[in-house]
């Protein structure tokens, strides 16, 4: 099976909403997108909080965003 790039991109949360989705701010077009957390991220239980920084993959048909790994800075 071959994978297909994922291209990660860098946003920052904005507001949390219900059932671990994110109202995301993307850092390069400043455009917001729902964001929602990866399978890895709800298994381990991983918090991410408004304002912090987050790699996520975009949907390529438009609207959402995984939410793959939570950056600490």
């Amino acid at each position: 099976m071959v994978k297909k790039e994922q291209e990660l991109t860098e946003g920052v949360v904005t507001e949390m909403l219900p059932n671990a989705m994110f109202r995301v701010s993307v850092k390069d077009t400043g455009e917001e997108v729902i964001g929602y957390l990866s399978g890895k991220m709800r298994k381990f239980r991983i918090r991410v909080l408004v304002g912090d920084t987050v790699l996520m993959v975009m949907d390529p048909y438009g609207g959402k965003a995984r939410i793959t790994h939570r950056v600490n800075k």
